[in-house]
């Protein structure tokens, strides 16, 4: 893992956990003291809350992906005279599709001299050119300090998590984090099949057939449900939204999709805000051409029956 984020320099380490929540827990209690700070994206993933909740740094919470909120809180964590000061974000926010800014993120954290904290966990293995996630899409890898992802989701596991990033901090957690010192390490099934879906990442030749279907799957939703007249969040990304409003039509449209064959969630308040339910669509390279479109179709089809479209 420390390769593959590039470790040219020697100076990146990683650890492993047995998810990637339990990297979340691991992080802000372990690096933060109540003399700190921590400035966190209003719609961050519920495992960066609890990890926060977890440490004693004073907590500032800015606008999801508003870097002059995050400009203002950081000024406000200076005159709060807390000394470190990490800004913890989602690299892509899970609900939405949405990519983080990380390349204005990145501006403003070095101007303040502040730690950056990045949840790739919805992009490792497929997004950036060469599937290292975010730090790659925006071309900042080198300027992360820690990133949390799993090893659960792209890569093909079922469990399994970690956090790359600088040797020192890395060492700090490995002698303090509490979810790695008294937890069970990852089985050696785990480490053999995420080492091998690492590989085929790796491997230009394995990646690009993957990533090209994967894209190509993802167009082909998006330009076909917004044709169709459905409301979709997110752009660039392989989970695609499907904007409902009521969380009771959510759960309707996504019964009567699984009765045709359609394997769907409806998602509503708490999981996202009040009046926003929708049904989340993942987009898979192991999807073919025509079950993209069978799934289009069904959509189309309920989305009539229900007058969701006309």
């Amino acid at each position: 893992i420390s390769d593959f984020y590039g470790n040219a320099s020697g100076t990146r380490d990683t650890i492993l956990y047995a998810s990637c929540f339990d990297a979340n827990a691991g992080v802000f209690e372990s690096l933060l003291t109540e003399n700190d700070a921590i400035i966190s994206d209003a719609l961050n993933h519920a495992s960066i809350i609890d990890g926060v909740r977890l440490c004693k740094a004073k907590r500032f919470r800015y606008a999801n992906g508003d870097v002059k909120d995050l400009e203002l809180q950081l000024q406000k964590a200076e005159e709060a005279g807390c000394k470190v000061k990490m800004v913890a974000t989602d690299g892509v926010f899970s609900m939405d599709g949405v990519i983080a800014p990380l390349r204005e993120i990145c501006d403003v954290v070095e101007k303040y001299n502040a730690v950056l904290f990045v949840d790739d966990a919805h992009a490792t293995g497929f997004l950036g050119k060469t599937g290292r996630g975010t730090g790659e899409y925006w071309d900042v890898i080198d300027r992360i300090h820690l990133v949390n992802s799993t090893l659960g989701k792209a890569l093909g596991g079922a469990s399994g998590g970690y956090t790359t990033g600088h040797e020192l901090l890395v060492s700090a957690l490995r002698n303090t984090s509490r979810p790695y010192l008294f937890s069970n390490t990852l089985a050696p099934s785990v480490v053999g099949a995420a080492k091998a879906a690492i590989d085929l990442v790796d491997n230009p030749a394995t990646r690009t057939p993957l990533l090209d279907q994967l894209w190509g799957n993802a167009k082909l939703f998006r330009d076909r449900m917004s044709a169709a007249g459905f409301t979709l969040a997110g752009k660039d990304h392989a989970i695609i939204p499907v904007m409902l409003g009521d969380a009771r039509l959510a759960s309707d449209m996504a019964d009567r999709l699984l009765k045709r064959g359609i394997y769907v969630i409806g998602f509503s308040y708490p999981v996202v805000p009040k009046d926003k339910a929708r049904i989340r669509v993942q987009i898979s390279a192991a999807h073919s051409l025509d079950q993209v479109n069978r799934a289009v179709d069904a959509f189309i089809e309920v989305g009539k029956e229900l007058s969701i479209i006309s």
